[in-house]
């Protein structure tokens, strides 16, 4: 009878007894790559400040090219924040407030952006979402409607992360984590310029600015200035599971969401590392 209790009370696993801190116990389990749960999925990353800031006259053009791409591709459109979350950063630390306070202020303000694009793409059946449902039910939303529209923000909230009074995770950093973890077919980053320079090409030295075609993150990782995307994205990339690359185009030409879609190259290419499977 003792026999028959303990083969009913312990499962035979390659991890039974063993801590779960010792990376060289986890890695022959935990070091193959996982399965993609979304592969057909194209994953969006709208920016706040560079077009959901600009009004009627950007955003309408975005939301009739993002209308069109829905017989083409099932889409999660991610949106950032933009001016209204520098203001509560403003306050905040004016306020003394701590960092993983800020983080759901500015959060607040990406889904905000969120529901007035959703709002838009309505007659075409598109909703927002909160995260716990992309994170458990994006796939049933999609099988109702071509996209579904979610704020780019991770859902840190009052995590707090070192070195930094400013949230260090943003949208840009949020929309690679999320497109990662489902293992989408890719993620387009749209924001008001045509890519990535050597330098700001509205700063001081703006006319010697090349644009770069194709990048890494570990050669963004040296980059000196100031980029058009997260610091932190840079950083989380290296770390890619599935995304070997992220394509920033520029929004206020028409098409270029359209043809990076597509596949075409219209805008920088950053390399994660990832080596194909």
């Amino acid at each position: 009878m003792a026999d028959t209790t303990n083969s009913i009370k312990h499962i035979a696993s390659p991890l039974a007894r063993q801590t779960l801190q010792d990376g060289a116990l986890t890695r022959p389990v935990a070091g193959v790559r996982p399965i993609r749960l979304l592969p057909w999925l194209q994953v969006v990353k709208i920016g706040g400040r560079a077009i959901m800031d600009r009004g009627r006259d950007v955003i309408v053009p975005i939301v009739d090219e993002l209308r069109r791409l829905l017989p083409e591709h099932r889409l999660l459109i991610l949106t950032g924040a933009g001016i209204r979350a520098r203001h509560l950063y403003s306050v905040g630390l004016d306020l003394g407030l701590p960092v993983g306070s800020l983080a759901p202020l500015a959060a607040s303000e990406a889904g905000q952006n969120g529901h007035i694009l959703a709002s838009l793409l309505a007659p075409e059946g598109v909703s927002y979402v909160e995260h716990p449902t992309i994170a458990n039910q994006l796939a049933i939303h999609l099988a109702a409607a071509r996209a579904v529209v979610g704020s780019a923000f991770p859902p840190y909230h009052h995590h707090e992360f070192p070195n930094s009074r400013i949230p260090h995770h943003r949208a840009d950093t949020g929309a690679f984590l999320l497109a990662d973890a489902l293992g989408a077919a890719g993620l387009t980053i749209v924001e008001d310029v045509d890519g990535i320079y050597t330098t700001d090409p509205r700063g001081p030295d703006g006319d010697k600015a090349q644009l770069l075609r194709e990048t890494s993150a570990s050669a963004l990782a040296l980059h000196q200035g100031t980029l058009p995307v997260d610091p932190a994205l840079v950083e989380v990339m290296a770390t890619a599971r599935h995304l070997e690359r992220v394509q920033v185009v520029n929004g206020l030409v028409p098409g270029r969401l359209t043809a990076a879609l597509r596949g075409e190259h219209v805008g920088t290419l950053i390399h994660t590392g990832l080596k194909p499977a």
